[in-house]
């Protein structure tokens, strides 16, 4: 277990994951996305995760494998929607950036951690989500599956992220919605913090690296 209060020194790099972590609103938007489109709204995510083809077709855009142009046309044919040109982009067009947690990747970053965004990603063109989203340049590394060729939950892929970064895994904390990609990084040290969709994720990765943080109110005041 993690202490309350971190001592000197103890971590010096921060992991991100993207979808989940430093977004919001993925689900909502692909759900009203699905009942726009006429389809059940959990049509999007049993296609990708439970019908065998789709979720073939979206390990395969994980990896590098297929392009997303490629999974665009053959998940729409899944979907039965007629036309696929950008179907990624437009099913993603209401997701929100996690301003809490982009603003303490910055935080972290100027008070010295080193920061890497390590997502499993689909695909970059036509539409580009870190772009979009404003998190391109956020972090000093970014390792992306399609790029790599392997996909979390392998330990590969936190290896590489640990080489990149030049810090041992026990002074780097990951953070990530899914619960599959945690043992993998808690197995070569790594201090995990699972977004389990709370609120205050942003302040409690905060205070474990002793780091402070702007919440949505601050910046509103900041703003008003």
């Amino acid at each position: 277990m993690s202490p309350p209060y971190p001592l000197p020194g103890q971590y010096q790099a921060l992991i991100l994951d993207f979808v989940g972590v430093l977004t919001e609103g993925v689900r909502e938007t692909i759900q009203g996305w699905c009942l726009d489109q006429g389809l059940h709204h959990r049509a999007w995510g049993t296609t990708l995760s439970r019908h065998t083809e789709g979720r073939r077709l979206y390990l395969e855009l994980e990896a590098g494998r297929l392009t997303q142009q490629e999974w665009n046309r053959s998940t729409a044919s899944l979907l039965g929607i007629d036309d696929h040109e950008n179907l990624m982009g437009r099913a993603w067009a209401k997701v929100r950036p996690a301003q809490d947690m982009i603003d303490l990747a910055r935080s972290a970053r100027r008070a010295g951690l080193k920061t890497a965004l390590l997502s499993n990603s689909f695909g970059l063109d036509p539409y580009d989500p870190y772009r979009t989203l404003g998190v391109n340049d956020l972090c000093d590394v970014t390792v992306l599956s399609e790029v790599e060729g392997v996909a979390k939950p392998d330990p590969e892929i936190y290896r590489r992220t640990l080489e990149r970064l030049e810090v041992p895994g026990e002074r780097c904390v990951f953070v990530d919605d899914n619960p599959d990609n945690l043992p993998p990084a808690q197995a070569l040290g790594i201090v995990t913090v699972i977004a389990d969709g709370r609120p205050d994720l942003a302040s409690r990765v905060g205070r474990l690296l002793g780091v402070p943080t702007r919440t949505s109110g601050d910046r509103d005041v900041a703003q008003g």
